[in-house]
């Protein structure tokens, strides 16, 4: 059934409103699984290893915009929920349920595969491998498609690797990693919503470490886990020549790159120079960047 302009706007108002108050709640109260303050206590964490063991000795602890980048990252995983996310895929997500419909499809009757029939560990690592797969799918449009790649030069436009770089990213990035995660999630069900939280948490603690000035490839993990050394080559500077779409678009799991041939590790990347060609007329502050893509002449 078409809902009316009246009731999109309710709805628009109902999930601010509602995830305002789940965010105050986050601040105001502890609990082991407190999104807000897992992200603080999982920064310490990090950038306390960058400080006992850093790869790159010479980088300050206070690197190059640091505090550009600890802005982004609150800004990208809390505020902007409330600003444009949270309103913004309830809304497509009931437009395109209403799309659907059109054709006599529910959303549910996409479901293809069930988790809630294996294991609870198995049905976890399941729904963990699609949505990593979809991501890093995802990831390389982001690099291969011109007006993609215009938003995620926010991302690299970073010239020192520290952990709060891998939350500098443009909002419209995360409109399009939901929006290609939509149908793929809706074809496995019996996932919940700590399902859920658990697989973003560890995402994020992996991408952590992969921006982190921490020299540590995890041994023989390193063909399945993304890691630092590996990643720093994706943000190189200057590409191979055969790869000018990019390197090494794992988001959590490299598995994908040595799978498909985008694995590209040659030597040490310590001292790389990073960014891309041009960068030096990037801009320099949070509006100036988020502002960019939008311009004619980026």
């Amino acid at each position: 059934m078409l809902l009316t302009m009246r009731e999109y706007l309710d709805l628009i108002w109902n999930t601010y409103s509602g995830y305002f108050n789940y965010l105050l709640h986050e601040i105001t109260h502890w609990h082991w699984d407190n999104y807000f303050y897992g992200l603080i206590g999982l920064s310490l964490v990090v950038w306390g290893l960058e400080y006992l063991m850093p790869w790159r000795k010479n980088q300050a602890l206070f690197r190059e915009d640091f505090w550009l980048d600890t802005f982004y990252m609150f800004f990208n995983f809390f505020l902007l929920n409330l600003i444009v996310l949270m309103a913004l895929s309830e809304t497509a997500a009931h437009l395109f349920d209403q799309f659907l419909g059109f054709f006599g499809i529910q959303i549910s009757s996409l479901m293809i595969f069930d988790l809630n029939v294996l294991p609870t560990g198995l049905g976890l690592l399941v729904f963990f491998l699609v949505t990593d797969f979809v991501q890093w799918n995802t990831h390389r449009l982001l690099h291969r498609v011109p007006w993609l790649w215009q938003f995620h030069q926010v991302h690299h436009s970073v010239k020192q690797m520290g952990f709060a770089a891998h939350l500098r990213y443009h909002w419209m990035e995360p409109v399009v990693y939901k929006s290609m995660l939509y149908v793929p999630i809706a074809l496995i069900g019996g996932f919940n919503a700590q399902d859920v939280a658990l697989v973003h948490f560890f995402a994020i603690a992996i991408g952590h470490m992969n921006h982190a000035n921490i020299g540590w490839d995890y041994g023989p993990l390193k063909y399945v886990l993304n890691n630092p050394k590996m990643h720093i080559w994706h943000h190189a500077k200057d590409l191979p020549k055969t790869a000018k779409y990019g390197i090494n678009f794992g988001i959590s799991l490299s598995l994908w790159d040595y799978l498909f041939g985008t694995a590209h590790t040659p030597y040490d990347g310590r001292d790389l120079e990073l960014g891309f060609p041009g960068d030096d007329n990037f801009p320099k502050t949070f509006m100036a960047q988020e502002m960019h893509p939008w311009q004619k002449n980026s």
